[in-house]
């Protein structure tokens, strides 16, 4: 069955190389805490973030860091909070122009567009200013649906909103959260895109290789994929 849809990730696959998002420091940095650590705190240990209960950005960062090392100052988590809401916003507005651009290529191909995002309140709060704001027939940010990936139920209330079949949509990410293995459970085909975990934790890449049924560098090499790029149109 032809594709109909792609369902996108959003941060370490539409968004650059971290190294580019933003010149402000690191969350983990300002806070003094190992980068290793903070990550797990995010990844593993902050669902009530993720899923809106908690929406409070100070209250948020706290909780997290507190989490890691319960000495860490007011002021310093006052700090980090606007250092973190600063970078985010740099991050959703520094798009690639080239992921840009592929996102308008598939509308103009009449492919149905589905972005699926955990993030909490504050690390989406500067998506109005994105250039990828309107590009997306569906737009579902976990903190706002109530649910996270992998879990079964965002996957499938996003593919009911666009109106498509699991067969019909290919699910495009860097694997964070065992997002590709959540999207593969629900029956989708999985494109992992690996340039910004190459960047960051070239370690993780051959796990996610095993969890996916495609693989690219650049989310512009979709358009090879789906035989939709210029020299084949």
């Amino acid at each position: 069955m032809p594709i109909k849809g792609v369902i996108f990730d959003l941060f370490h696959t539409l968004t650059g190389l971290e190294s580019g998002w933003s010149e402000l420091p690191l969350t983990s940095d300002v806070l003094g805490i190992d980068r290793k650590v903070w990550d797990e705190l995010l990844t593993s240990r902050s669902r009530e973030r993720l899923i809106g209960e908690q929406r409070d950005p100070y209250a948020i960062i706290r909780t997290l860091a507190h989490a890691a090392d319960p000495s860490i100052p007011e002021a310093r988590i006052h700090e980090a909070v606007g250092i973190r809401i600063q970078r985010f916003r740099d991050s959703l507005v520094r798009i690639p122009r080239e992921n840009v651009e592929t996102l308008k290529a598939l509308r103009a191909a009449a492919v149905r567009l589905g972005l699926i995002s955990n993030a909490d309140m504050m690390e989406v709060a500067a998506w109005p200013e994105s250039p990828l704001a309107g590009l997306f027939d569906v737009e579902m940010f976990s903190c706002t649906a109530g649910c996270a990936k992998p879990e079964p139920a965002i996957y499938r209330r996003c593919l009911d909103a666009l109106g498509l079949s699991v067969t019909e949509c290919l699910y495009v990410g860097d694997g964070g959260s065992n997002e590709l293995i959540g999207a593969k459970e629900v029956g989708l085909s999985t494109v992992f895109i690996s340039g910004v975990v190459a960047e960051l934790w070239p370690d993780r890449v051959p796990q996610r290789l095993a969890t996916c049924d495609h693989h690219l560098e650049r989310v512009p090499q979709l358009l090879d994929l789906l035989g939709l790029s210029p020299s084949k149109s």
